[in-house]
């Protein structure tokens, strides 16, 4: 008897009279999963149990892939974004039965779309690790997701995708200069994108959380800001600089609009065109509007502050997304090691 963990769920597995046993126990606890396989074999060995038959065994994946962007509960931007991806990997599975679908079709897909990224005219004579394949990680992703969906609506009883190596995938972790900051946000062709990027710059909020800001959330007294309903589901504050405070303080309020960034009372649902318009003003290439929470990073661990601190007011969940940013840090961490161990401290 043996219990096994693949995806999110614990499964039974063993041989019974030369029969295999093998399902999903539904549960994360492996204690629990261990009393499930018991009760099973008991059952097996009184023959009160039955396993159900697979009326799933012949479920081509297209069919399962629809039933996923239906209910997989994600909001109607994330559905968007795997429909995108899915025009990449959909024509490779969807013909195929999910129990047909094995870890090495998973690595065949990914070795597929890596040549195909590779042999793109901006790869051209770059080595392998001087290609990103960010977006085949986040395929497999994906594909991963849909199959831990596939086991929970017992659809399949495997996960072909678990345990995929990731591909090669360069972290973009743009600056500026004090000088392209200033340029940058000169660029801006009016007040409003004016006030977005500078706001993202003096804060490092991810796009979304900026534009879903609410006066409601800017407590201007007391220097705090709360960014609500957040990319990680955990709400997080930031203070208030005396640079922001300008920023928000110049700011019209609109008795028409809860929003702090709106158009006339409306909600801004985006500003790309302008972003981009303020970059060629500023002669700034290839800038991300994401980048900005990347320039606020850098400002600040170059600064002196701790990661752990800049992992804080970003909201990351974990050590390691902060971890990025250490490589700017060397003469920090060599002053702290000084304080510790310099010659002055010896004598």
């Amino acid at each position: 008897m043996s219990i096994i963990k693949n995806g999110k769920y614990y499964f039974y597995d063993f041989v019974h009279e030369g029969k295999r046993y093998r399902r999903s126990c539904k549960t994360t606890d492996r204690n629990i999963a261990k009393q499930i396989e018991i009760s099973v074999k008991n059952d097996i060995i009184k023959g009160n149990h039955s396993l159900p038959t697979d009326k799933n065994k012949r479920l081509l994946f297209q069919t399962a892939w629809e039933n996923y962007l239906k209910n997989n509960g994600n909001p109607e931007k994330a559905i968007e974004r795997k429909i995108i991806a899915a025009k990449h990997f959909l024509p490779f599975f969807e013909n195929k039965a999910l129990s047909s679908i094995l870890p090495l079709d998973i690595k065949n897909y990914q070795l597929g779309r890596k040549l195909e990224i590779m042999s793109m005219g901006k790869n051209s004579g770059k080595k392998e690790s001087e290609v990103n394949f960010r977006s085949v990680n986040y395929e497999v992703i994906i594909i991963s997701n849909f199959f831990n969906f596939c086991i929970e609506r017992e659809y399949t009883d495997k996960n072909p995708a678990y345990k995929i190596k990731k591909l090669n995938e360069l972290s973009r972790l743009k600056t500026l200069s004090d000088e392209d900051i200033k340029k940058l946000i000169a660029g801006a062709t009016n007040k409003l994108t004016r006030d977005i990027i500078t706001f993202l710059i003096y804060t490092g909020c991810r796009k979304g959380e900026a534009l879903n800001l609410k006066w409601d959330d800017v407590d201007l007294k007391n220097g705090v800001i709360a960014i609500k309903g957040t990319k990680t589901k955990y709400d997080r504050h930031i203070p208030v600089s005396e640079a922001l405070r300008d920023v928000l303080e110049g700011i019209e309020k609109n008795q028409d609009s809860l929003y702090v960034f709106n158009n006339n009372g409306a909600k801004v649902g985006d500003f790309k065109r302008s972003f981009h318009t303020a970059c060629r003003n500023a002669g700034l290439k290839d800038l991300r509007i994401h980048d900005l929470r990347h320039v606020f990073a850098s400002k600040m661990v170059m600064n002196g502050t701790s990661l752990y601190i800049t992992g804080e007011l970003l909201g990351h969940r974990t050590t390691q997304m902060t971890k990025r940013y250490s490589h700017l840090v060397p003469d920090t961490l060599r002053k702290a090691v000084n304080e510790v161990f310099g010659k002055n401290r010896q004598k």
